[in-house]
């Protein structure tokens, strides 16, 4: 099984690194991409360039086996949609091995808003990863269909069910690291120290100077 987890990873983080390694070892993956969005279809671009997000993300999981940096909505045009996504990996990976692409309850909640959404399930698993607590939400019947009782129900087929997997949930927000940064703050110990050097090597996230002319 590969699994699949996208983001735009502005800047990537110990919550997305800690959840990306969890479900790696919980679903014994062959394989983890990470695959950063160049063009987000539902928020505003990013401010740093797509090319210095691959650069931190490469950077944060150099030293960690199964973890791979996959560059591919960064080299496609348009709108980073995760179904062309999926259907490029499919088409290059074959029709049987098992594409499990992880997502969050956030994004979950607002799946209906996503591009073809219905046809994710065509290219891979969609599994949720969720919080402590999760209450969930009333499914519609084209996903009721497609729920999974347990995880090797997703090692059994390539592609189709829906499933849901708690993973540890760390208070970390992207935006509350740019935030720390843009009024000088040390973000150490909320990403890795490599993850730092490059924010500092390239000055990201500080807060924009304002002239005020004489």
């Amino acid at each position: 099984m590969i699994g699949i987890y996208g983001g735009t990873f502005n800047p990537v983080h110990y919550g997305h690194l800690r959840t990306a390694l969890e479900v790696k070892e919980l679903f014994e993956l062959e394989q983890l991409r990470l695959i950063p969005c160049r063009l987000p279809p539902h928020r505003d671009e990013p401010e740093v360039p797509a090319e210095i997000r691959l650069q931190m993300l490469e950077a944060a999981v150099a030293d960690t086996p199964g973890f791979s940096v996959d560059r591919r909505e960064l080299d496609r045009a348009g709108p980073s949609y995760m179904v062309e996504t999926l259907q490029s990996l499919r088409e290059e990976l074959g029709r049987e091995v098992s594409l499990l692409l992880f997502i969050g309850a956030d994004a979950f909640a607002g799946l209906a808003g996503w591009y073809q959404w219905q046809h994710l399930f065509d290219y891979a698993h969609v599994v949720v990863m969720t919080r402590p607590g999760f209450s969930g939400q009333a499914l519609p019947e084209f996903l009721q269909q497609r729920c999974a009782r347990t995880g090797e129900q997703l090692r059994r087929q390539a592609a189709g069910y829906l499933y849901f997997q708690e993973v540890t949930a760390l208070a970390i927000s992207a935006t509350e690291i740019r935030q720390l940064l843009a009024v000088g703050h040390n973000p150490q110990f909320l990403l890795p120290d490599s993850v730092i050097a490059l924010i500092r090597r390239y000055q990201l996230y500080q807060a924009p100077i304002h002239y005020t002319g004489n």
